[in-house]
């Protein structure tokens, strides 16, 4: 996999969403805002989306590698 740039915003997206999700409460509006930032910013990055999420949720959920 390509090295994706991941802007700080989408780290705090996504760890606000692990967050609620870990608790049993993840909202709808939450997740929706996460993946809408995963699209905006894959269009601009010319990159995949899933791409840009999986790298995201690597650095938040496994951050020691």
């Amino acid at each position: 996999m390509a090295d994706i740039d991941i802007p700080q915003h989408l780290i705090d997206l996504e760890t606000a969403a692990w967050a609620e999700q870990q608790a049993g409460a993840l909202t709808v509006a939450t997740a929706a805002a996460v993946q809408q930032a995963y699209t905006e910013h894959a269009k601009a990055a010319g990159v995949s989306r899933y791409e840009v999420e999986r790298a995201t949720k690597r650095i938040v959920r496994h951050p020691e590698g």
